[in-house]
């Protein structure tokens, strides 16, 4: 809806056009743990550069995200989702033509600041463009194409890879977002409405710097500890980045905002409520991806299953989360907080089967024994992350609940690098004396142990939840 109060009357063309585009950075979450054991073999990359082409991604996701949300609001929210579009284009083409591990590690970082320029953009275009119960059909249809996205991405890194069209292998993977890209620049040039924040402030471009020094910060010692053998200075490296982000937090706490948008928004971390919600977030986000990081490396280097059959088991996983997704915000409605921990307790009985039938599962074949594990888990993750911003949010006061979106996302991204670092470091550690399969199951506990402790937390969530139009026209 614009300024004036008419209706933008392509809107659902723009928006499908939007989701479109961003499916891009939806499969590009998941399809490159597929990948990985081949990227392995060609470019000679170790355990903690795979971990790197993982984590760079996300950090740097984390570190732009909300800087980028201030940059739509002020500067056009078309005109930085279009730049995006290119930056992710030309990344992914970097991607795929690269020669060492390094110049893929660099290029997912462009990757993940390009992703974290569309976004916010294409959330912040919704809201603009939508109201009332089409806002809240709205930003459904992008919740139920962003779970579809994740399981396709499973699926199609396996075909891709198998497929080994022109003899490009992995690289597929990257170099097939360059036609995506070509069509999104396209269409949303032609059908994207412009839209923009008339109270919008300065970004804080600053503080964004110092966010992304932090997280860094903390980030390198937990990725590169192992093969460094742990020095002493790798640890001082690590309490500079968090005392970085304590130290960002208290500025922004001080400083006025009159003129500059606020980054961390310190007033939302006093909501007791939203604390426990992004370390919720944390939790589970660093017990899934580390999780799908060593499952990856163990089914096809350790079992030696194909890439396409590594992607079929893992969508068992998939399958469990849509059982359950169309009734996780109507029974959070009802049960609120208990309905969160369930779904952190059925993610970690979920892992523990995946461990119990680890041992059973043949070489290059019968999965089976792990898929049972791969459902339940993937129905306690549609039970504990679909609701969880609603419950969340039904407890932020309205004035600033706009803002806690984007710091639930930079928690969940976060999260979802470090856990690559945590997970991965017990498993490529253990992994240098031991086989595949029992790294993995040594492994394994790690994540059973995040996915406990989102549990816990979830306890200390309000008892209600926020509906999803009401979530909408937050």
């Amino acid at each position: 809806m614009s300024a004036d109060g008419t209706v933008y009357p392509r809107r659902w063309l723009a928006a499908v056009v939007l989701i479109g585009a961003a499916m891009m950075d939806l499969i590009d979450l998941t399809v490159v743990n597929v990948t990985l054991p081949t990227i392995r073999r060609d470019l000679g990359a170790s355990g903690a550069q795979l971990e790197w082409v993982v984590s760079a991604y996300m950090l740097a996701f984390a570190a732009a995200l909300i800087v980028s949300g201030s940059f739509g609001d002020l500067l056009g929210r078309k005109r930085i989702f279009v730049a995006g579009i290119v930056l992710f284009g030309l990344a992914s083409l970097g991607a795929g033509m690269a020669q060492s591990p390094s110049e893929l590690i660099a290029a997912r970082v462009v990757q993940g600041l390009a992703a974290a320029a569309m976004i916010p953009q294409l959330l912040g275009s919704f809201r603009a463009m939508f109201s009332g119960p089409e806002r809240g059909k709205a930003f459904g249809l992008y919740g139920a194409i962003l779970g579809f996205a994740s399981a396709l991405g499973l699926l199609l890194g396996g075909v891709l890879v198998d497929a080994d069209l022109f003899g490009w292998g992995w690289r597929t993977v990257f170099l097939i977002n360059l036609p995506i890209a070509a069509v999104s620049l396209v269409a949303a040039i032609r059908v994207v409405p412009e839209t923009h924040d008339p109270e919008a402030r300065r970004p804080d471009v600053v503080g964004a710097v110092l966010l992304a020094a932090a997280i860094v910060a903390i980030a390198y010692p937990l990725l590169e500890g192992r093969s460094l053998g742990w020095p002493a200075w790798i640890w001082l490296v690590l309490a500079a980045g968090l005392a970085g982000l304590v130290a960002l937090g208290a500025v922004a706490e001080r400083r006025g905002h009159a003129r500059v948008a606020p980054l961390l928004r310190t007033p939302l971390l006093r909501v007791p409520a939203f604390s426990v919600g992004l370390l919720v977030q944390f939790a589970f986000s660093a017990g899934l991806q580390g999780f799908f990081l060593v499952f990856a490396g163990w089914l096809q280097t350790g079992r030696g299953f194909s890439p396409l059959a590594a992607g079929l088991t893992a969508l068992a996983f998939s399958v469990g989360s849509f059982l359950l997704a169309g009734a996780a915000v109507p029974l959070a409605r009802r049960y609120g907080r208990l309905i969160l921990c369930a779904g952190g307790v059925l993610m970690a009985l979920g892992a523990l089967g995946v461990l119990l039938g680890a041992g059973q599962v043949g070489h290059a074949s019968n999965p089976w024994p792990v898929v049972p594990g791969l459902v339940v888990a993937g129905v306690g993750l549609s039970l504990l992350i679909i609701p969880l911003a609603n419950v969340v949010l039904a407890a932020v006061p309205r004035e600033v609940a706009s803002g806690a979106g984007g710091i639930l996302s930079t928690s969940q991204q976060l999260g979802g690098a470090l856990g690559v670092a945590i997970v991965g470091t017990v498993f490529f550690d253990r992994l240098q004396q031991h086989s595949f399969t029992a790294a993995f199951k040594h492994a394994v506990p790690v994540v059973i142990a995040l996915f406990l402790a989102a549990a816990l937390l979830s306890l200390a969530l309000p008892r209600t939840a926020v509906g999803e139009e009401e979530l909408a026209d937050i």
